[in-house]
């Protein structure tokens, strides 16, 4: 099986899930097999800018199986789900304690990720409301 998570930088399984799947810089892709980790894949986004369904082609050209992610939109999943990928949402921490206990089935998931994310996204509109107005 070969996981995808989106990480915050290019340490590999000591990165941190990135909070923003669609603005993730660089994913690990980790194969796992009998239940171990067998090894790690840094890749970074080759495009800076993307539309929809370019990420989950990437994951899918890059032989991702199963997404584990903090926070994705319905658009995403959606197409994740198309390429027969499987999306685990909630998903926070570091990558080599988040897979292993997703392969242990113990992973627990942050249940408020879409209302964190949302306010996040309201602080951020507030600061660039801000930065326009001169404030």
């Amino acid at each position: 099986m070969r996981i995808a998570v989106p990480a915050v930088d290019d340490k590999g399984l000591e990165s941190e899930v990135s909070r923003h799947f669609g603005r993730a810089r660089y994913f690990v892709f980790v194969d796992v097999e009998n239940n171990e980790i067998k090894g790690a894949e840094v890749v970074e986004v080759p495009f800076e800018e993307h539309g929809p369904g370019d990420l989950p082609r990437f994951v899918k050209e890059h032989g991702g199986e199963v997404v584990l992610a903090y926070g994705m939109g319905h658009k995403a999943i959606s197409f994740f789900n198309e390429l027969g990928i499987e999306v685990v949402t909630g998903a926070y921490g570091r990558i080599r304690d988040v897979v292993e206990a997703f392969i242990h089935q113990v992973l627990e998931l942050d249940p408020h990720w879409k209302e964190k994310i949302e306010r996040e996204k309201e602080r951020e509109r507030g600061e660039k409301h801000e930065q326009r107005d001169g404030l």
